[in-house]
């Protein structure tokens, strides 16, 4: 049996390129944001109410597609809506 002995500063080595390549793991993997998304989340990501939120639909603020009874909206026009809103 071969018994090796690390100092310290090997350990802390180690320890720092681990934490590297998990960063790098974790980052590689992020999650895509949804395409599309429904009422409920677009709620929760503009912070408003749904009252608010069907304003936007009705002034044609913000496109949505209707299948079978739900709204759904594009994380594009989420996003353009917001830079807009940004830009003002």
């Amino acid at each position: 049996m071969l018994i090796e002995i690390l100092t310290k500063e090997e350990l802390l080595k180690f320890k720092s390129e681990l934490i590297q390549e998990i960063k790098a793991v974790i980052k590689s993997d992020e999650v895509q944001p949804k395409e599309w998304l429904r009422s409920s989340e677009v709620r929760k990501l503009l912070k408003i109410s749904s009252g608010t939120l069907q304003n936007l639909r009705i002034k044609g603020i913000l496109p949505y597609e209707k299948i079978g009874g739900i709204f759904y909206y594009a994380y594009a026009d989420i996003v353009q809506l917001l830079g807009e809103i940004g830009n003002l």
